[in-house]
């Protein structure tokens, strides 16, 4: 008998890594669900059982931006089984600001979870997915190709996700591993409220930004309601995960790709200014 693929997810306890956690498992995966606080991962075992997977789903602590714990948990799941064929690096944290009202330091951090934990992770999984031939999917952001106002940090992690990928999926295919970036637009998820954000005490702070602050969160209320569910949005991870040869980049709804093409084809930047100076106006 041939042993089950073994997948392992970051940022699994709620969002597109909890429905990719269940789409991997319900396709036949061992699926290693890893996050931060797995005291958090009553929501995912609970959908695990519901689905019928909990037999296919492992919860693990994994901290992306810390490398020993990094290490651990990846040698851990190779020595219980025996093989690690794909990673979905999904953990990532949300950041609204501009930086004259923000610090340094505030980059820095969106910078370690969002892009150096990607960076991390991916390192030290890849003599694995060599061994196996597999595939590295990362979970980026419509942000990461289009830079969007008061998401500076944010935006520029997930292009930095993109560059980085870009230029690693040709080298890693030379060894015989795909990459991948999924691009989600808004989502409805706990990815946002997860920010905590006081939005009255953020316009009362943000002085001479205060009119672009409120219409720009104006205009994304008005896009989350919208919003796509995580399961839809996971359903590309799912889909890079079995296809015979997988893209390179692919968007999870319409919407995502339609955003997204915007910039692809502006090579002036003239395009993507106007779209989203029109969100701060």
């Amino acid at each position: 008998m041939t042993s089950p693929k073994t997948v392992l997810i970051t940022g699994t306890s709620s969002g597109i890594g909890l429905a990719a956690a269940i789409g991997t498992a319900r396709a036949g995966w061992t699926t290693i669900a890893t996050m931060r606080d797995t005291g958090k991962a009553g929501a995912l075992l609970q959908a695990a059982a519901e689905a019928g997977v909990a037999d296919r789903v492992q919860v693990e602590r994994l901290d992306v931006t810390d490398p020993a714990g990094i290490t651990a948990c990846l040698e851990a799941v190779v020595a219980e089984h025996g093989r690690l064929d794909a990673l979905v690096n999904n953990a990532g944290a949300a950041h609204v600001g501009t930086i004259e009202q923000g610090s340094v330091d505030d980059v820095r951090a969106a910078m370690e979870v969002n892009f150096f934990g990607v960076v991390a992770v991916t390192r030290a999984a890849l003599p694995h997915l060599r061994a196996a031939k597999g595939r590295v999917i990362t979970v980026g952001s419509v942000g990461g190709a289009v830079g969007q106002p008061f998401n500076e940090a944010y935006c520029a992690a997930k292009f930095a996700v993109e560059g980085f990928m870009q230029s690693l999926a040709p080298v890693a295919a030379t060894v015989g591993v795909d990459v991948t970036v999924v691009e989600p637009g808004a989502v409805a998820s706990e990815f946002v409220a997860n920010l905590g954000l006081d939005v009255p005490a953020l316009l009362a702070a943000a002085g001479p930004y205060g009119p672009a602050l409120e219409a720009y969160l104006a205009r994304t209320r008005q896009s989350f309601a919208a919003a796509q569910t995580p399961a839809e949005a996971a359903v590309p991870i799912v889909d890079a995960l079995t296809a015979a040869r997988p893209p390179f980049r692919v968007q999870t709804s319409q919407w995502a790709r339609d955003f997204v093409a915007t910039t692809l084809a502006d090579l002036d930047g003239s395009a993507v200014q106007a779209l989203t100076g029109s969100w701060v106006r």
